[in-house]
């Protein structure tokens, strides 16, 4: 991947301390500093988020999709990355349903998942993901929930079970005379937040505290262990009843961290304390890091009235910082993460020309985007444009800000993203801090970063299709073999040729083409080609681990949902009709002309001056193609047998240049070629060759092969040494369809109740940060949702939404 030398300023920043504390020796700082610069450049970052069109379809619907792709650190807009896999996961069986290898350029590109009649009705989660991802747990894919409902509208029934209680002592650890803050979790069986109260019980069943959620099951308490003393939580029931959950074991020894950058917008305060036996004061650092960027390194001793530094927050950056804490042995002993809102973000504007149209009105929509002190940008984005009447956008549900800044960078399902970044709900802050506290750590262990050696990835970089197989002789793989492999589609013919590797493997990588290639491969040795077998290696997409998001995320009206249903299946029986209507015979006519015979791509030539057309009876015997050729046309003179033979045309001194479907290839190649597999051999002399230059000159022989022909049935004929099959290239995205109702009177009467109104992906502001956007409105006298993502080339994201009424 392009190293990028990436700079934040205070590397090292001047903290005030309340008790003894310097800046960090340079040794620890440049130690931790390295380790984490070489690992971001052993394992660089890529992330991967989907803009959808709407959270849930109908079977028979089509998924829209707009692909963003950054570089993990500073969310640069152009990874080292071309082709992104987007695939469709049943969350019920774990079946991938489709796979999209949609290529991108500046990082962002576009697609669709038609959503056929089969599938199933459920829940399923739409992935994307780059081969380099791989290298990383499938935590970090992009992944989001969505519904697809058949005609019925089934949905599975709320799913009973016990609440799921956890609790998490800030810093990692419950030490015991030390007082800290316990943070808490509720899941139900679904898992989706649910509020609880319940009360702590020590020993003697004593009540040392109650609690009661604050956000989406979340909430925190301030605790102090007692050394000896054992806890149990217990949470109370409708119904009166109290059940018991686990609560985190006392340590008589260890260390605790304590961050709060809530109470003050300027500052962090960061307070570490420690009980280890026979150390009063103990050495330690704290690191800040953000997604592998060194943001601080400190120094201090933790005495006994613990250790407090403060960190000016306009030296981190907007996102998760880590903050570790490092015993005087340099190892991490306790963790915390914070996150910084600066307010940073693209500010998206979005302006209808009116605040009101009229049923298949044309629409006029300007879109402006500038970043946060109000400069105008030229940057990507993508529309999408909804009736509110039969989509229920999800509440605070996952936009590119959210996921770049949040969710990218922790573990775990993040119920209602978007209400960390609500401007109007004045404690989100605290809810944020919160969540910091019980979702997990961040991508950056440091049990990997501390390594003295990286293990080298295991996944390479993509910027193309990979194609790759293995080679085979008597069920055993061949070593250094040099395979062709011929590729072809509609507007591509080409040769390529690799050797195989010690294990018989070999692959061909950063191939170029839409939709898919015939391709066909055989040994290039002259002796015992036959006798090889060929495997390609097919895409094998990431196994799915079980699903730890929720089953049904979605909240949905009823009376929206039966609308959507309803108008949707109408939808799609118009479009069946239609197509029903174009596919009927007309009535019978007869129509006299001279029949074309249409051109073998293959030839430039004209008429050959002397053409053999492969039977079994001319095949039967002949070990290769100039075997086949000797004493069969006038003036071709072939001198000596079998892979030894030199072929001369009319008495010239040089052999001809020989072309196999069109493409030049040398006689040894010719020579290893299957007879059976060849369909017919032209020979070109003298004039007739010239069209070739200076190349023809001793003439041409041009052997066409079965497999190049565009009409030939490979199902139908299989060759010892020949592999033929089709591989997948990149997707070819479909344009959104938007109908155009003129303003006479006779419009269209098929009803138009589209749930998608308008789609536009892809889209770029210009210099002054505008877009302008027209399409027609649907039949619906309705309310109708815009929703706008953008990302600007130095990695910023933005977000915005408006309405307008229809009636």
């Amino acid at each position: 991947m392009r190293n990028t030398t990436f700079k934040i300023s205070g590397i090292i920043l001047l903290c005030t301390l309340l008790a003894a504390f310097q800046l960090a020796e340079e040794d620890f700082t440049k130690m931790i500093s390295g380790k984490l610069e070489k690992y971001r450049q052993t394992y660089p970052v890529e992330k991967a988020y989907l803009h959808l069109d709407k959270p849930y379809y109908m079977s028979g619907d089509t998924l829209w999709y707009q692909a963003y792709l950054v570089e993990g650190s500073l969310h640069f807009a152009d990874s080292a990355s071309n082709l992104l896999y987007v695939d469709l996961i049943e969350q019920r069986t774990g079946k991938n349903l489709a796979v999209k290898r949609t290529r991108l350029e500046a990082g962002v590109g576009n697609g669709e998942i038609v959503l056929a009649d089969s599938i199933p009705p459920g829940a399923y989660t739409i992935r994307a993901y780059t081969n380099w991802m791989r290298n990383a747990p499938e935590d970090f894919f992009f992944q989001k929930n969505i519904f697809i409902y058949d005609p019925k509208g089934s949905a599975p029934a709320p799913v009973a079970g016990k609440i799921d209680l956890q609790f998490f002592p800030e810093g990692g650890e419950l030490v015991a005379e030390s007082s800290t803050r316990i943070a808490y979790k509720a899941l139900n069986a679904s898992g989706l937040g649910q509020d609880v109260r319940g009360f702590i019980l020590d020993q003697n069943k004593d009540t040392i505290a109650s609690f009661k959620s604050d956000h989406l099951g979340m909430g925190r308490i301030q605790f102090s262990a007692k050394s000896g003393a054992t806890y149990s939580a217990f949470l109370w029931a409708e119904n009166g009843n109290a059940s018991e959950y686990p609560f985190p074991e006392v340590k008589e020894t260890g260390y605790t961290l304590i961050a709060d950058n809530v109470s003050s917008p300027l500052k962090t305060r960061i307070m570490a304390y420690a009980k280890v036996p026979g150390k009063s004061e103990i050495p330690v650092h704290v690191v800040g890091h953000s997604r592998g960027i060194v943001a601080f390194v400190a120094k201090g001793k933790i005495g006994s009235r613990g250790l407090m530094i403060q960190v000016p927050n306009a030296d981190l950056p907007d996102g998760i910082t880590h903050l570790t804490l490092f015993n005087d042995e340099n190892k991490p002993v306790s963790e915390r993460l914070i996150f910084i809102d600066h307010g940073h973000k693209l500010r998206v504007g979005i302006a209808p020309s009116k605040n009101a149209f009229k049923p298949r009105e044309k629409s006029e929509i300007e879109i402006t985007v500038s970043d946060s002190s109000g400069r105008p940008l030229e940057t990507n984005l993508s529309v999408a444009i909804t009736d509110a009447g039969q989509i229920q956008q999800q509440l605070y549900d996952q936009h590119i800000l959210s996921y770049l800044l949040l969710s990218s960078d922790i573990k775990g399902f993040i119920e209602r993203p978007g209400y960390y970044f609500d401007e109007t709900k004045t404690e989100r802050k605290i809810h944020r801090d919160i969540l910091m506290m019980t979702q997990g750590w961040t991508r950056f262990g440091w049990g990997d970063i501390l390594q003295d050696s990286l293990q080298p990835p295991k996944r390479f970089l993509e910027q193309g299709i990979t194609f790759s197989g293995e080679v085979k002789r008597n069920k055993k793989p061949v070593g250094k073999t040099p395979v062709s492999v011929y590729l072809s589609n509609d507007s591509l013919s080409t040769f390529l040729t690799a050797e195989t590797d010690e294990r018989g493997q070999f692959s061909l990588y950063n191939l170029i083409f839409e939709d898919s290639l015939k391709v066909r491969v055989q040994g290039m040795n002259k002796k015992n080609s036959q006798s090889l077998t060929f495997r390609i290696f097919p895409f094998e997409p990431p196994k799915v681990s079980t699903s730890k998001g929720p089953y049904f995320p979605l909240t949905v009206d009823g009376r929206l949902l039966s609308d959507f249903l309803r108008r949707n299946a109408q939808d799609q029986e118009i479009a069946r009709k239609i197509r029903e209507s174009r596919e009927r015979l007309l009535q019978e006519v007869t129509i006299k002309a001279k029949k074309q015979v249409p051109r073998d791509s293959r030839k430039i030539y004209g008429t050959a001056d002397a053409s053999i057309k492969m039977t079994p009876e001319l095949v039967g015997g002949r070990m290769n193609i100039l075997d086949v050729l000797a004493g069969r046309v006038a003036g071709v003179q072939v001198v000596g047998s079998g892979i030894n033979a030199s072929v001369y045309i009319r008495g010239n001194r040089g052999e001809p240049q020989f072309i196999l479907d069109g493409m030049p290839v040398d006689k040894d190649f010719v020579s290893a070629l299957n007879v059976n597999d060849v369909e017919s051999i032209d020979v070109l002399k003298g004039a007739s060759a010239s069209i070739f230059g200076m190349g023809g000159g001793n003439g041409v022989i041009s052997i066409l092969t079965k497999r190049g022909n565009s009409n030939y049935d490979y199902s139908q004929d299989v060759v010892p040494g020949v592999l033929v099959s089709k591989i997948a290239g990149f997707h070819v995205p479909k344009t959104f369809y938007s109908p155009a109702y003129p303003t006479s009177i006779n419009q269209n009467v098929n009803p138009d109740y589209r749930s998608t109104i308008f789609w536009a992906p892809m889209l770029r502001t210009d210099k002054n940060g505008k877009v302008r956007l027209q399409y027609y409105n649907s039949d619906a006298a309705t309310t109708v949702d815009i929703r706008v993502e953008a990302l600007s080339a130095n990695g910023i994201p933005g977000f915005g939404k408006s309405t307008y009424s229809v009636n």
